[in-house]
């Protein structure tokens, strides 16, 4: 462990999440303006205990915190995950162009230090404080440690309007990008849902619907402890066939989903096809709860199938999740990372942000004018995305 003691704040760097007390970090995530299941204690806890995301795979974590020093003792004003990597993948937030221009000059990128969940392009609050002025010097707190150990550059990914106030201020670089989320708008059943969509993508829906419901696939949807152990085994090998498949192998072991199933089980929602009894599919989706325990919003995060079902993915991951929303009163879907296909099924485009500093100033400079055409580009592809909205147009 590292300590400095500052005007205000005791800061101190653990290697791991094991010295804070998962009840105090958790509350403190619950008072942030964007809280995700995904950076809670468990959740990042569990990437480096299964082995998913450790210093052997590129992720070096050190957890930064900023302490009052109270007469009764420390109290947490303020903490992030700081991740020192090797590489850029698992982010979601591509930086590989960067990453070249520094080896052409001869200049080293890597290490590079990151703030965001592993492997998990879900935006929400990255810099947990208890104020804006914590925020502030916990950002300082983590430049500072940059520097010192001539880290060549931050990234703060998918991050929350509070973040984006905090970096701002400290002059970082932001950056555009676009995902497409589900909004309920209170529907009361999926037909009703399909009756806000134009006619074009209301018949593409059914057909495809009906295309899965012809070939026998029928569904089973659990969450919490109904998600059984057979269950969670039945994920991790459609999971790990997926990734094979597509030539990578996967990102999260096995352990990681025996942590969730031990730790988590109530941030999942997992929904099995099967055909003729067999289990043939799943897709798993995160859910955040409200301070009553009642899910909220919904995250589309793995899926795998055993054989290959014309729309199987389609139905899995977005129109059993949608009709689940709905009938549950929940607020969002969030779809993950990219895809404009998904604009046809509903899920429309949504702006996301992250923050960049690069120690080197020539450089921070030339990605400074980058961003700049970036996030015009990005502005412009919002707008052309608005004119093929699968909504009706208003009367």
């Amino acid at each position: 462990m590292q300590e400095n003691v500052s005007l205000n704040y005791v800061t101190q760097v653990h290697d791991d999440l094991s010295a804070m007390d998962s009840q105090v970090w958790d509350g403190l995530l619950a008072k942030q303006d964007a809280p995700t299941p995904f950076m809670r204690h468990a959740y990042l806890s569990a990437m480096l205990s299964s082995q998913s995301a450790t210093p052997d795979t590129g992720w070096i974590l050190q957890v930064v915190s900023l302490w009052h020093d109270t007469p009764t003792g420390l109290v947490l004003a303020a903490a992030c995950p700081l991740y020192i990597k090797t590489h850029s993948r698992g982010e979601y937030v591509f930086d590989y162009a960067w990453a070249q221009a520094y080896e052409q000059h001869g200049l080293a990128y890597y290490p590079k230090a990151l703030i965001a969940p592993p492997f998990t392009p879900v935006p929400g609050s990255r810099l947990l404080a208890e104020s804006a002025q914590a925020r502030q010097a916990l950002l300082a707190a983590v430049l500072g440690l940059c520097q010192t150990q001539e880290i060549s550059s931050l990234h703060i990914l998918f991050a929350s309007a509070e973040d984006l106030q905090a970096c701002d201020e400290a002059a970082l670089l932001q950056r555009s990008q676009v995902q497409f989320h589900w909004q309920n708008k209170g529907w009361r059943d999926f037909d009703d849902f399909l009756s806000s969509l134009t006619q074009e993508k209301r018949k593409k829906i059914r057909q495809e619907r009906r295309k899965v419901q012809q070939a026998g696939i029928t569904f089973r949807a659990m969450t919490g402890p109904e998600i059984g152990t057979p269950d969670w085994a039945l994920l991790v090998q459609c999971y790990q066939q997926t990734y094979w498949e597509h030539g990578n192998p996967p990102y999260l072991s096995p352990a990681f989903f025996e942590s969730m199933r031990d730790h988590m089980a109530a941030n999942w929602l997992l929904f099995v096809a099967e055909r003729e009894g067999r289990a043939i599919a799943v897709s798993l989706i995160g859910l955040n709860l409200d301070a009553q325990g009642q899910p909220e919003v919904a995250y589309g995060r793995y899926w795998g199938a055993l054989e290959r079902v014309d729309c199987l993915h389609f139905e899995a991951c977005y129109y059993q999740p949608i009709e689940w929303c709905i009938a549950h009163g929940l607020k969002r879907f969030e779809g993950g990372a990219q895809g404009e296909h998904k604009m046809a099924r509903a899920l429309l485009p949504t702006p996301t942000h992250s923050a960049h500093w690069l120690a080197h100033p020539a450089f921070s400079e030339a990605v400074a004018r980058f961003l700049e055409r970036e996030n015009q580009g990005i502005g412009h592809y919002l707008e052309a995305l608005d004119q093929h909205s699968p909504l009706k147009k208003p009367a």
